[in-house]
């Protein structure tokens, strides 16, 4: 029997400007001639979820109307369009979600840093509906196929990876680089994983949370961890990482977009080094700026990715990085409410929460 007259609902999870999370029943949606209907059997909730619904905005990204979240997804493609050529019914793929313009006119497009197309359709970006979803349309030049020995939870995990991966790329790391990274969260883990497999040495990770330093070092033992109190001022925590990593770092990778964190980070760089800051905070923050120039120090940040998916998935096949460890909680797209208010809980101790629909 056919999927979709097995499980005939479209479920997906919604919110709105007034903040509400709600489970919702939507069309199944139709297919254009290049596109993919896919069943999405896997999804993360990223902190982009987490604050479009809690705070109905990111920047100048703001939640004007009903939208669905979700962006983090993999799945199996059940219906193809006429004109799809490069995938068959059955076949497992990961979803790429930032659907550029492709015009040669659009110069980022042109230039293959597509990431920056003005016209992107990125599903969950408002006003675009994500893909926290069980049936999903999608263009078949931006999905990806997933080797058959890795899980539809790793192939939701290429999302994340690739924003790390774009980050060790665009901050220049090289074999044997002292290394810090700000923030043991999705983004940060799974960054650590990334810059320890390309080579980073000695690494410190840093965060508020204990039990999330915990996780760091159980996904990669040599990290040194530094934990971040409350009322320290930036400074004394830069001193922290400086003892923790035997020296200044050449590189900082800043996952929070917090403030003070990115202080830090700053601090404990040495001459000449850089911080990359792939975190997302307030739209306008302070910088140590005399302490920056002082010192010749890079600081450079991150939008989006482009160009990482096949690298990511060959990674994740290949056993070079392995993502699995980072998903702490798993629920059923009927309970998609309940995983939100676990991916939105700190005292939960969740990392990754997935959301999966079994067949």
């Amino acid at each position: 029997m056919d999927i979709l007259q097995r499980k005939p609902a479209n479920l997906a999870i919604h919110t709105s400007p007034s903040h509400d999370l709600r489970l919702v029943k939507c069309d199944v949606p139709s297919l254009g001639p290049n596109d993919c209907l896919v069943h999405v059997r896997a999804s993360g909730i990223c902190g982009s979820d987490v604050h479009f619904w809690k705070h109905g905005r990111i920047g100048p990204m703001i939640v004007t109307g009903d939208n669905g979240l979700g962006h983090e997804s993999a799945g199996v493609v059940i219906k193809i369009g006429e004109s799809v050529t490069r995938f068959k019914v059955g076949d497992r793929v990961a979803l790429e979600c930032g659907i550029p313009c492709s015009k040669p006119t659009c110069f980022p497009c042109r230039t293959g840093r597509y990431n920056a197309c003005p016209d992107v359709v990125f599903f969950s970006t408002p006003p675009y509906h994500g893909v926290l979803r069980r049936y999903h349309a999608h263009p078949e030049a931006w999905l990806h196929k997933l080797p058959d020995h890795v899980s539809f939870e790793e192939g939701s995990l290429v999302e994340p990876l690739s924003v790390a991966l774009a980050g060790i790329d665009r901050a220049d790391l090289r074999l044997a680089d002292p290394l810090v990274v700000c923030g043991a969260g999705p983004i940060g883990l799974t960054t650590l994983i990334a810059a320890s497999a390309a080579g980073a040495e000695p690494i410190v990770i840093t965060d508020v949370d204990a039990s999330r330093l915990v996780m760091a070092q159980k996904l990669v033992p040599r990290v040194k961890t530094v934990l971040v109190e409350k009322g320290v001022d930036s400074q004394s925590v830069a001193d922290k990482i400086v003892a923790a990593l035997g020296q200044q770092a050449k590189l900082v990778i800043e996952c929070t977009g917090v403030e003070s964190s990115i202080h830090a980070g700053i601090y404990s760089t040495r001459f000449g080094g850089s911080v990359f800051v792939i975190g997302v905070g307030r739209d306008f923050q302070n910088i140590p700026f005399m302490h920056l120039s002082a010192n010749e120090i890079d600081l450079k940040f991150q939008y989006r990715y482009h160009d990482t998916y096949p690298k990511a998935i060959r990674l994740v096949a290949a056993g070079i990085v392995d993502l699995k460890p980072l998903v702490t909680h798993r629920f059923r797209l009927e309970e998609g409410v309940d995983a939100f208010k676990i991916a939105s809980t700190p005292g939960s101790n969740a990392i990754k929460v997935q959301i999966l629909d079994e067949e």
